[in-house]
């Protein structure tokens, strides 16, 4: 008997394993239709609040839904009419601008490679000559305005869904409570489902709010040390801190590159990037917790592994939506009976 039970026990746990398998499998070969589903459902939950106070205003929820994505629309498009040129300029000249940038780092490099060359003789190993060094990449303006077509299609795909998701979410609530078996069963379903649906949306909301000050401080602050185009790398610096650490520490890189081509100073020439840093370093320590909450606060551990999980099956927009979708999850596990203990593994 409990041999039959062990084999019985094995054949589940390999077949969950495939089933988990195939999961994976599938939300990797459909990810053209999940990533704009995704997103159009965290941006539906944060701009839902809204639609509900106007509907308790008695204010339609069509209109106030069409207010909203009007202006998300006039948003998006004068934020691509602004940053569009600037982004074409850097990665056109990309190439001459890195080309520019090796003289200033010489000074910092030649330290370096004259100690380890003192090092090599000191050990007796022959210094062996540099490989040549691959061609410059070059950008073509033709490649970038090549996927615009792409990038409208999606944006204007997920804006639709936005809209609809704003006029129908609370009608398609509806019917699933209705689905649900018994009086009781559908004020547990409606308690649950609604506590869920409040919570996302408080922190979906009050994330993009922190990111977008990060952004407006980052710009700020490189307008005050003259850095070109600081618009740009505040909208750099908002949309990569959806990613925690390798978010802040990728934008503290660009922004120490960039420092470095427009200023001739090596040593002022960072300033920005450490300014950027101990702002960073202040939100995510400080500012971020306080407003947010302990019950947000997630395991870097749990962090990087989803991170790795959804940017290896997503890439950038994987990543980029990995850690809302892992604290919905929580918040979700939170109130489902029977996976509580997923909560308690990504909580900090």
């Amino acid at each position: 008997m409990q041999a039959t039970r062990r084999h019985l026990r094995a054949i589940r746990v390999i077949l969950n394993m495939l089933l988990a398998l195939a999961l994976l499998y599938t939300i990797t070969i459909i990810k053209a239709l999940l990533i704009p589903l995704v997103l159009a459902g965290f941006i539906g939950l944060a701009l839902n609040p809204i639609v509900h106070f106007g509907a308790r205003r008695r204010i339609p929820r069509w209109l106030t839904a069409s207010v909203l994505v009007i202006g998300l629309i006039v948003g998006i498009g004068a934020g691509i009419g602004m940053l569009a040129p600037s982004a074409i300029h850097w990665f056109h000249d990309m190439p001459a601008v890195i080309k520019n940038l090796v003289p200033k780092l010489k000074s910092v490099v030649e330290p370096i490679e004259a100690a380890n060359r003192a090092t090599q003789s000191l050990v007796g190993t022959p210094v062996r000559a540099q490989p040549p060094r691959p061609a410059a990449l070059a950008f073509n303006v033709w490649d970038v305005a090549s996927t615009t077509p792409k990038v409208v299609a999606a944006v204007l795909t997920v804006i639709l869904l936005v809209f609809f998701f704003l006029i129908y979410g609370d009608l398609i609530l509806r019917r699933l409570v209705e689905a649900s078996p018994g009086f009781g069963y559908k004020r547990h379903a409606v308690s649950i489902v609604r506590g869920i649906q409040s919570e996302v949306s408080r922190y979906l909301l009050t994330t993009m709010l922190i990111n977008a000050t990060l952004g407006a401080l980052t710009a700020g602050m490189l307008w005050l040390y003259h850095i070109p185009d600081p618009l740009l790398w505040g909208t750099v610096a908002m949309m990569a801190n959806f990613i925690p650490y390798v978010g802040a520490i990728t934008t503290t890189s660009v922004l120490a590159l960039v420092g470095l081509m427009n200023i001739d100073n090596p040593g002022q020439a960072l300033l920005p990037a450490l300014t950027f840093a101990a702002i960073t370093a202040i939100e995510g320590n400080l500012i971020t917790p306080l407003i947010q909450g302990r019950r947000m606060r997630l395991s870097p551990i749990a962090i990087l592994l989803w991170l790795l999980l959804w940017g290896w099956l997503w890439g950038i927009p994987g990543a980029l939506l990995a850690v809302p979708m892992l604290t919905s999850t929580k918040l979700i596990a939170e109130r489902v009976r029977g996976w509580g203990w997923f909560a308690q593994m990504v909580q900090r």
